[in-house]
């Protein structure tokens, strides 16, 4: 009996202890998480104040102040541009890009004749769209604009119900809606204002429609775009469509603040960012899954309805066009979102809701230096893992130590092990450096003798791994963050997450790697996205302040459960030195899960060096054939997946550059 009470003290104590170390290592995650913010923000300060120091700005300060009344526009102008004539190209791409703007803008418009040939066009099903718009106080130009751009559908089995919450002052509203006489158009004149969430609610009651699209009262929509609805509801059984659309100002569509060309159905990315935004439409069969619109959310009842309708959603289809326009103007979001501040926090609470019913506990919404409503999203770590860092290795000393005291000296996370996989070298410096390693408890050497091959140095090296989770790292690499391995692990501790990768600089800030895009490039096979930008520069669309769906990330620094890497075959063999890493991303997203992007994971990559001089000058040939062989075997293996195309990067950008061009244009939308 004293036997079994010594035992059952001994279980508490231990439960206590337990119990006591996983409070002391929130509660260091938590200090942790300060720390890195406070890192990065100082970090953030020092870089610009070395580019101010180093700016020919500061030199000329005081010659420039001087002069600075009299010539401040001029000098902003010819400084920014080096020179008039600078500025006067500048003037003319300007015009250039205003006329490339205006081929997404009435230059898009369909002719007489193509308006007729869709008209006749007989699809296959019968389908009536309801076109839910509540009005308030809408201006009668805006009013006007956006019913006739209704009317102008060239798919006309369509009706408009309008729900209006107006007060007295604009009883004209209803006047201009009776003016069009169509049976189509549907007005209830509520008998007080609901709010936008209540107000779309009643035209929901009113909807007959086989589907559900949401439109806003002060916005326009392309004429073709129930047309092309149509094409995909018939031909990929869609239940939830959306487009590309454009903000413009002022009287005309042509005038175009920025045009958003969207990736196809990205969860990440709607989680972080509403980017589906215009203009939704869906099967109203969906909604009884879902329910209509939320009061609480009023302000970003959209992104709520959004994130759940394509959460039940079967089939989501992405139109690649420009087929809704924003209009921006004084107190509308498209103009400032501090317009309407209430729309931040339901935006988090919309978020937050989602993230919920997904089965997510303890995460943490904060709004990003992008824009308010564009939010960094930190998941609770389920686990405290074993992760095995892989890094391939020959000679290169002071690389492979940089690396790893960076990783030993700034990473808070604590379960982890290195594995280097010793390659061929050749300098006894190495072998002093690896006699050193022997004595860190987290690193050992393991040697792998055969000819350098990427693919087979790293799988070898994943035989030895003792964790959960492997993490695939070049030597030339130098973390950042200190909390690189959390950043990483949130995500890919997910079941429907495959591979992670992180944001990767150059040591002159610039970004090497943030995210891979099939398809680009001169071979037509992979490239890096927002490639030498610069890192104050926001991204597309702010996409380089969230996490993010890739098709790919770079293996010099990726993240992914062992079990996975093993069932996909590790990395491919045949392919020893080029796009092994993206052929390891197409396995994983093959078999239906998602790659990641996150920013907040970073690290340098001198890149230099890690191979290419592990050869003489005379076997650069030999590499450069080996390279484009390689390259003809990744095409014929995923030729089908790259003829699709990139399903996160629109068509509507050139494969030929990295910086979100245009196609057919050389103006980047990231200038």
């Amino acid at each position: 009996m004293i036997y079994m009470n010594r035992e059952e003290e001994l279980s508490k104590t231990s439960e206590y202890y337990k119990d006591l170390y996983e409070k002391e290592r929130a509660k260091n995650a938590q200090l942790t998480e300060k720390l890195v913010d406070a890192e990065a923000k100082a970090a953030d300060l020092e870089y610009k104040m070395d580019k101010l120091r180093n700016s020919m700005i500061w030199k000329m300060v005081y010659p420039i102040r001087l002069l600075w009344s009299h010539t401040k526009n001029i000098f902003i102008r010819i400084k920014r541009y080096g020179s008039l004539s600078n500025l006067k190209k500048k003037i003319e791409s300007k015009i250039i890009e205003r006329r490339a703007y205006k081929s997404y803008g009435t230059l898009s418009m369909p002719d007489a004749e193509e308006i007729k040939r869709q008209r006749d066009t007989v699809f296959e099903r019968k389908i009536l769209f309801s076109i839910l718009v509540p009005l308030y106080n809408t201006p009668e130009q805006f009013l006007r604009e956006m019913i006739d751009s209704v009317v102008a559908q060239t798919y006309t089995d369509w009706e408009l119900c309008l729900a209006d919450g107006s007060d007295d002052e604009h009883a004209y509203v209803k006047t201009i809606v009776s003016s069009y006489n169509d049976p189509r158009i549907r007005y209830e004149k509520l008998t007080e204002n609901l709010g936008i969430s209540g107000n779309t609610n009643k035209c929901f009651d009113m909807a007959k429609g086989d589907y559900i699209g949401l439109f806003d009262h002060d916005d326009i929509l392309h004429p073709t775009a129930l047309y092309e609805y149509m094409k995909v509801i018939c031909a990929e059984d869609a239940d939830y469509i959306y487009c590309d659309e454009t903000t413009f100002s002022g009287k005309s569509i042509d005038h175009m603040i920025t045009l958003h060309f969207k990736p196809d159905f990205a969860p990440d990315n709607l989680r972080a960012n509403n980017y589906i935004c215009h203009f939704s439409v869906f099967a109203k069969e969906l909604v009884k899954k879902c329910g209509t619109f939320r009061t609480e959310f009023d302000g970003s009842q959209d992104h709520d309805m959004i994130l759940r309708l394509t959460r039940e959603a079967k089939h989501i289809s992405h139109v690649p066009k420009i087929l809704y326009y924003w209009r921006s103007h004084a107190g509308s979001v498209a103009s400032d979102i501090n317009a309407k501040t209430y729309a931040i926090d339901a935006a988090k609470g919309a978020v937050a809701a989602h993230l919920t019913a997904c089965g997510f506990k303890d995460f943490k919404i904060e709004s990003s230096r992008a824009f308010e409503t564009i939010f960094r999203i930190r998941y609770a770590l389920t686990a405290h893992p074993l992760i095995s860092i892989i890094i391939p290795n020959k000679d290169h000393t002071e690389d492979l130590r940089r690396c790893i005291e960076s990783i030993t000296d700034l990473t808070s996370y604590d379960n982890y092990e290195i594995i280097v996989v010793e390659n061929n070298s050749e300098t006894d410096e190495i072998r002093e450096y690896y006699r050193s390693l022997k004595m860190h408890p987290k690193v050992r050497v393991e040697e792998y003798e055969g000819q350098f091959n990427y693919s087979k140095i790293n799988n070898f090296g994943a035989g030895f791994a003792k964790g959960e989770y492997l993490l695939l790292l070049n030597n030339d690499t130098e973390v950042i963050t200190r909390n690189w391995i959390e950043e990483l692990l949130m995500y890919a501790q997910r079941d429907d997450v495959g591979a992670v990768g992180c944001m990767l600089y150059y040591p002159d800030y610039t970004i090497q790697h943030a995210g891979i895009v099939l398809g680009m490039g001169a071979h037509r096979t992979a490239g890096h996205s927002h490639y030498k930008m610069a890192k104050e520069n926001l991204g597309y669309m702010g996409r380089l302040c969230y996490a993010q769906n890739v098709s790919a990330v770079t293996g010099a620094c990726l993240m992914v459960r062992k079990a996975l890497f093993d069932e996909v075959g590790g990395l491919s063999g045949d392919l020893a030195i080029a796009l092994n890493d993206v052929d390891l991303c197409l396995k994983l997203r093959q078999k239906g899960l998602l790659n990641v992007f996150t920013p907040f994971a970073q690290l340098f990559h001198y890149e230099s060096a890690s191979r290419g001089d592990d050869v003489t000058a005379d076997a650069s040939k030999e590499n450069a054939e080996r390279y484009n062989r390689e390259c003809e075997i990744f095409k014929n293996r995923w030729k089908e997946v790259l003829e699709a195309g990139d399903p996160y990067f629109n068509p509507n950008f050139s494969l030929d550059y990295s910086n979100y061009v245009l196609a057919g244009n050389r103006k980047s939308m990231l200038e």
